[in-house]
């Protein structure tokens, strides 16, 4: 096992993986910007390192820093979190080539599964079910346009290196596909550096249902169950849950074990998550494979009794996973509380917290990094804390995080506190009743209710 492992991250996610350190057994060394200089990752690290200035392509994105902080501080492993750099395959293979451990898949795999139009095709030689469309990159709009008419309208076209609603269009009939098309590619190369963009069938009121997956050194791999991620605004998750409110057991085994041929493609390694869109009849495609831990762990963690950053250091240590049949039990709801100001359209809302206190009692867990006094950096994500509650029923989790929301006082700077408030009382969320467009095109947001 290893005896020293270096954060190359911040906030909430580098504080969760120092917890797990220390009761493993394992030194930690942060590293942090001056922004974070009082961040809670910092102050309860072992070891701290400041890399560089605010800004994440001087500090947190800076590869020859973060290598000669584990390099003075001894660091035999680094764990990327997630963002910044842990879907980066020239940070793994520079890792490999300093002796440093990087405790995440191989270069390898992160390439081919993070070139989504390569990881297609080998979803389709594997029997994954693929959305229909095209069978690769599409270079000019003329073949896309023949692409298009042969899958059908609508169809979506997404940027091959992308995530987060980057690159991404919908197009709904062959008049506005040169429009569309050309803002793809043009907003792909801007935030990617690859303008490389690939076409699939619109899938109508899809829900977004993700299956943890867990890969060791020896060839085993297993599934951990579902989240149901269909709660999202800009193609940005708001709340997610565990189990999906749609999805019985038997479509969950048939998920999981085409969740596991995907991971199978590339003898995955570590902690990953197979994303699916599960339409209205029960049908499900793969989407993409994200080859890091997700922000939404903790409610599988809630619902399996896993420690998922337990098994992604032990797993990079090459010990064998536990063979165990998969028990869910109960239901897990988080909420990612962000630092947005409700009445300007979600601005993000920077500055000092002057109050500060976290909701309690049975089955309630707060991952933040953020405390009284702390100041929000107006450089990075907006999110300063998830809350996560456990209950035997979903009804039951509705509940309790709609009580705790309510316990849970920020003051300094705006929250989507309310926001969750009043999601959480809606019909159609209490019934599961929704889909990835429920809370831009149904749900309204009464700000006079706060």
């Amino acid at each position: 096992m290893f005896k020293k492992i270096l954060i190359a991250n911040r906030g909430e996610i580098a504080l969760r993986i120092i917890r797990t350190c220390k009761e493993m057994g394992i030194k930690t060394v942060a590293v942090y910007s001056t922004a974070d200089a009082n961040s809670l990752h910092v102050k309860f690290a072992d070891e701290a390192v400041c890399i560089g200035p605010a800004v994440s392509r001087e500090s947190y994105l800076k590869i020859p820093r973060l290598l000669a902080a584990a390099e003075i501080t001894n660091a035999e492993a680094i764990h990327p979190g997630y963002g910044f750099l842990a879907e980066n395959a020239e940070f793994s293979r520079i890792c490999s080539e300093h002796n440093i451990k990087f405790i995440g898949p191989s270069p390898e795999m992160i390439d081919t599964m993070g070139n989504k139009s390569r990881a297609k095709e080998n979803m389709i030689k594997y029997g994954v079910p693929v959305v229909p469309g095209s069978e690769g990159i599409i270079k000019e709009f003329k073949h896309g346009q023949k692409v298009a008419e042969e899958t059908g309208y609508p169809v979506i076209i997404k940027a091959s290196a992308g995530g987060g609603g980057r690159g991404m269009r919908i197009v709904r009939d062959a008049s506005d596909f040169k429009k569309q098309f050309d803002a793809a590619t043009s907003e792909a190369g801007a935030a990617f550096g690859n303008p490389d963009v690939y076409i699939e069938k619109f899938i109508e009121e899809p829900r977004h249902v993700e299956i943890q997956i867990l890969g060791d050194q020896h060839g085993y791999i297993t599934h951990l169950g579902e989240r149901d991620c269909s709660m999202q605004r800009r193609h940005q998750k708001i709340l997610e849950e565990s189990p999906s409110p749609a999805v019985d057991e038997a479509l969950r085994e048939k998920m999981g074990q085409a969740a596991i041929r995907a991971a199978q493609t590339v003898q995955y390694e570590g902690a990953g998550t197979v994303e699916f869109l599960l339409d209205k009849y029960g049908e499900f495609y793969f989407m993409e494979m994200n080859t890091r831990i997700q922000v939404e762990h903790p409610v599988t963690e809630e619902v399996t009794g896993y420690d998922l950053i337990r098994s992604q250091i032990e797993i990079a240590a090459g010990i064998p996973l536990r063979r165990k049949a998969l028990k869910m039990r109960g239901h897990s709801i988080e909420c990612r509380i962000n630092a947005e100001d409700l009445a300007h359209g979600f601005r993000p809302s920077a500055g000092k917290i002057t109050v500060f206190h976290p909701p309690g009692g049975h089955s309630v867990r707060v991952d933040t990094h953020v405390y009284s006094g702390y100041v929000v950096p107006p450089n990075y994500d907006s999110m300063i804390a998830k809350l996560i509650v456990s209950a035997p029923t979903r009804q039951e989790a509705i509940a309790r995080m709609y009580r705790a929301l309510g316990e849970f006082i920020i003051e300094g700077v705006k929250t989507t506190i309310p926001y969750h408030k009043q999601l959480l009382q809606d019909e159609n969320f209490i019934a599961g009743e929704f889909n990835t467009g429920y809370l831009e095109k149904v749900f309204k947001f009464n700000p006079e209710l706060n």
